[in-house]
């Protein structure tokens, strides 16, 4: 174990693929989990299995917040792509420019 966790290998580079579909797709498999269970509420109440209904609802919302997440973070890559592309450096920097 220790030749993975010594420092000698090179980590490789991180995948970097459609994040923002992947964040969607999620976030509407959770939506839908949700408005399927939806009317068999009683039955879930009834065994004790509400937490079912919410687990699907809470991922639903934080797939939301995801995908305003991941959506920031694909313009901000792009907008750094562009100016080092352009040979300007008008990307800002800090954290006043996250607003």
């Amino acid at each position: 174990m220790s030749r993975w966790t010594s420092g000698e290998r090179e980590a490789p580079e991180p995948l970097e693929g459609n994040v923002v579909a992947t964040v969607v797709g999620g976030t509407v498999i959770w939506f839908t989990l949700f408005l399927v269970q939806l009317p068999f509420y009683g039955w879930f109440a009834d065994h004790g299995r509400t937490w079912w209904l919410w687990t699907c609802l809470a991922g639903g919302v934080l797939g939301l917040y995801g995908i305003w997440f991941v959506r920031r973070r694909e313009a901000g890559l792009r907008r750094e792509r562009l100016a080092r592309e352009s040979g300007t450096d008008t990307a800002p920097d800090g954290p006043a420019a996250s607003g």
